[in-house]
């Protein structure tokens, strides 16, 4: 199992989950967060005061799945969340060694469930 982290714009996360559901991944966390990468400051007017934003709002999409939905998971989020320009984001990918199912406190190998899935088949192949 794996854990993909991907701090992406807000106004892309629409067509990030439309692209995860198409791979039929339907389990996912969604956070607002703020942070600063590349991305150059902006100044905005407040009651008419200057002011410089040095934090910029972003949207984490956080993951888990099975080994092989790995790759065709991060070319969904790229394809889906990029710009071109600096502060379209990054992904993460983390091993996960356990998870356990908080309201039976069994392990929960449930998420392997995704390798008897099948792609979706894609139009042309």
């Amino acid at each position: 199992m794996k854990k993909i982290e991907a701090i992406i714009r807000p106004q892309k996360i629409s067509e990030a989950i439309k692209g995860l559901k198409n791979l039929g991944i339907t389990g996912f966390t969604v956070s607002q967060v703020v942070g600063r990468g590349k991305q150059r400051d902006t100044k905005g007017v407040y009651r008419g005061k200057n002011y410089n934003v040095t934090l910029h709002p972003k949207i984490k999409l956080e993951i888990v799945l099975s080994d092989h939905m790995v790759e065709p998971t991060i070319k969904t989020i790229i394809s889906s969340a990029q710009t071109g320009e600096d502060g379209d984001g990054k992904i993460y990918v983390y091993p996960i060694l356990e998870a356990y199912n908080i309201r039976t406190g069994e392990p929960d190998v449930s998420i392997d469930d995704l390798t008897i899935r099948e792609f979706p088949a894609k139009e042309g192949m």
